[in-house]
């Protein structure tokens, strides 16, 4: 079986894949950037007591969790355009990731917010602190800390899902093995190096998880 697998090629096409790498790297980090901010700007607002704050933020978590990726991506893409609203594909990717990953990352902060005592939050009212005092010197931390390993488990989820932009042209790790499947007619050298690549970030990903874990570990111990 191997005598037909053509490893010059990969060679050929190696200056390409690590395009591909850099864009992998690059829209998962801005993509995780906007995911962040927009989990945790979601997550105060779902756990505010103000209605007009928390339902909006209830109806955005369910909606996006709700529906595929690939179909959040496909409006963005091709129906934005359609009312008169044009993006390029780079932005159109950013956008989707940060806003599917944002919804999940909402939910694993309010898990971690919800894990702190109900009486530390009495003693920050009873200190005379606001619900903004309190979310940023009692809750946050706690909450944030709680949860890195779960986050770090959804910047790896996030990683793999930027292959779905390989479907708007976008040049990551799957669009490169598409272009050497599509010129050459080789895709399971294409897509085995695309494999090996995810396989590797996923390692490095894998590894600063375990990482950071033991530094909590080593911490709260």
């Amino acid at each position: 079986m191997l005598e037909n697998f053509n490893f010059r090629i990969i060679i050929e096409y190696f200056p390409l894949f690590m395009q591909g790498l850099w864009g992998t790297v690059s829209l998962s980090f801005f993509s995780l950037i906007g995911a962040l901010l927009i989990g945790l700007i979601v997550c105060v607002a779902r756990v505010s007591r103000v209605k007009i704050f928390s339902i909006p933020a209830i109806i955005f978590t369910e909606a996006v969790r709700s529906t595929p990726l690939l179909m959040q991506l496909f409006f963005l893409y091709f129906g934005l355009p359609s009312l008169g609203v044009r993006l390029g594909e780079v932005e159109t990717g950013i956008i989707a990731l940060s806003v599917n990953s944002g919804a999940y990352i909402a939910e694993i902060i309010r898990a971690g917010v919800m894990s702190v005592s109900q009486g530390q939050i009495e003693a920050a009212t009873s200190s005379g602190l606001n619900f903004i005092q309190r979310l940023r010197y009692i809750v946050m931390p706690q909450a944030i800390g709680v949860t890195i390993p779960a986050l770090l488990g959804q910047m790896i989820v996030l990683v793999k899902d930027s292959a779905l932009l390989a479907l708007i042209s976008v040049l990551e790790i799957t669009r490169a093995a598409q272009l050497l499947a599509s010129e050459r007619f080789m895709p399971a050298e294409g897509f085995f190096t695309a494999a090996l690549m995810y396989l590797f970030l996923y390692y490095i990903l894998k590894w600063i998880s375990s990482y950071w874990q033991k530094r909590l570990i080593y911490t709260q111990a």
